[in-house]
């Protein structure tokens, strides 16, 4: 652990052998260019995130750049990430609001209370990892079971996403397309459009459906009377958290999938500097879990750090913790534009829907990449079985009650993943030493 908070940055430039290291620094103008790419790279999860739970998108754009300055301050500007609406919290907060898919949620306010909860036993954890390391994190969540966990919330949310489009035939064709414009980015673009592929495809999804509808009058036209009637600058909506305990239960949980991501991510991230960020885990646990309640405390979504931002890094070998510092100020800059915010609610809903599919899919699919990244071997029974019944319990939103109490699908599947991985890995454990003895004996 270094000795100051905050490292000295030394100067450099980007060359196409070197990379530029956290603790190093470009130009301001390159700084300021990086930081908006670094932006529009987590733009179209940050918006959409918000969008699909029924936030005003707005407020968690401000508050995504407000909780990236506050992980650079405790993180000592030492690890290179952004903060961003995290898609674990989709399911959770619609299952105790009941949110349809369309507007400002109503019943808000109760999910908020428990994407605090989730930022605090996210923040404990922290000051708990900073005394004692990650390595009880790792033998209490192996890749087997954050991979199982990961693809049971994808799988939890397949229906919501199928219904919001299901209304009319036409809603349901815009979501098709929605798809397919999303994948063909995906496949058929390359450099940073690829990276914003799904931004790139909401846009020309967008673009068809207003041909569709305002053009030709086949469905719901755009709206964009609202976007003339606010101003360019003014301060977002804030809404007040309510604490109910069975909302919290629910939503604190997901302090487990936002752990394992972040430890992922920054593992990721060493690998690639060459620096060992191990000493700051605790420290970016800590700043992403505060992040997390102050977004919560005033009607944003909990944060993570972004997959999508460390892509870029990949892409550009610029690490330089600073224009993560420039990146969340062009976010706060937005946030503090409701024309900005007015444009986003344009989005039809058939295109939020389509895209959610996309969303919720790859939410699945990222949890087999786990595994497939970390070599887990589902020939093992004890995986197996583990596996096989949280997959079950997150897509069938299987529910428990336990006294007043109900626990949904997600729940069920997170809590039941990790006591069922400790009761069977303990057992194979046991059988392998006891054929040991035996092979001894003999």
């Amino acid at each position: 652990m270094a000795s100051s908070w905050f490292p000295v940055w030394r100067k450099q430039s980007a060359s196409a052998q070197g990379l530029v290291a956290p603790d190093e620094t470009l130009p301001l103008g390159q700084t300021v260019i990086m930081g908006l790419q670094h932006a529009v790279a987590m733009f179209g999860a940050t918006v959409l995130m918000p969008l699909l739970m029924g936030l005003d998108p707005n407020l968690s754009i401000l508050m995504s750049g407000v909780g990236t300055l506050l992980f650079f301050l405790i993180t000592g500007g030492r690890v290179p990430s952004y903060l961003g609406s995290s898609a674990a919290f989709v399911g959770v907060v619609i299952a105790v609001t009941g949110f349809n898919g369309q507007g400002i949620n109503p019943n808000l306010g109760v999910a908020l209370g428990g994407i605090i909860a989730c930022g605090l036993v996210y923040t404990l954890i922290g000051f708990v990892v900073m005394k004692v390391g990650t390595r009880w994190i790792e033998k209490l969540m192996p890749p087997v079971v954050t991979g199982a966990v990961v693809m049971a919330i994808g799988l939890n949310l397949a229906p919501i996403a199928v219904r919001s489009v299901s209304s009319s035939m036409f809603d349901s064709w815009m979501a098709v397309m929605t798809v397919l414009c999303i994948g063909i980015v995906a496949v058929f673009t390359r450099g940073m459009v690829q990276r914003l592929l799904i931004l790139v495809g909401l846009i020309v999804a967008c673009a068809i459906y207003a041909v569709l509808t305002n053009g030709l009058g086949l469905g719901k036209p755009i709206d964009f009377s609202l976007m003339a009637a606010v101003p360019w600058l003014g301060f977002p909506t804030t809404t007040s958290p309510i604490f109910d305990s069975h909302a919290m239960f629910l939503i604190a949980p997901v302090a487990v999938i936002l752990v394992a991501e972040n430890l992922g991510h920054i593992k990721a991230v060493a690998g690639m500097t060459g620096k060992n960020l191990d000493p700051y885990m605790g420290r970016a646990f800590v700043g992403d879990g505060l992040a997390t309640m102050l977004s919560g405390g005033v009607g944003g979504s909990g944060v993570t750090t972004y997959a999508e931002n460390i892509g870029v890094m990949a892409v550009t070998k610029v690490y330089s913790t600073l224009v993560f510092v420039a990146a969340a100020v062009i976010a706060i800059l937005l946030g503090f534009s409701p024309k900005f915010g007015a444009l986003i609610h344009t989005i039809p809903g058939p295109v939020i829907g389509g895209a959610s599919i996309v969303v919720f899919g790859l939410i699945a699919v990222a949890g087999a990449r786990i595994w497939v990244q970390n070599n887990v071997d589902l020939g093992q029974n004890n995986n197996l079985i583990m596996v096989a019944v949280t997959l079950v319990l997150g897509a069938g939103d299987f529910a428990l009650k336990i006294g007043n109490f109900t626990m949904g699908g997600i729940g069920t599947a997170t809590f039941g993943a990790i006591i069922l991985n400790a009761i069977l890995t303990r057992r194979k454990a046991a059988v392998l030493n006891s054929n040991d003895v035996v092979h001894q004996d003999n």
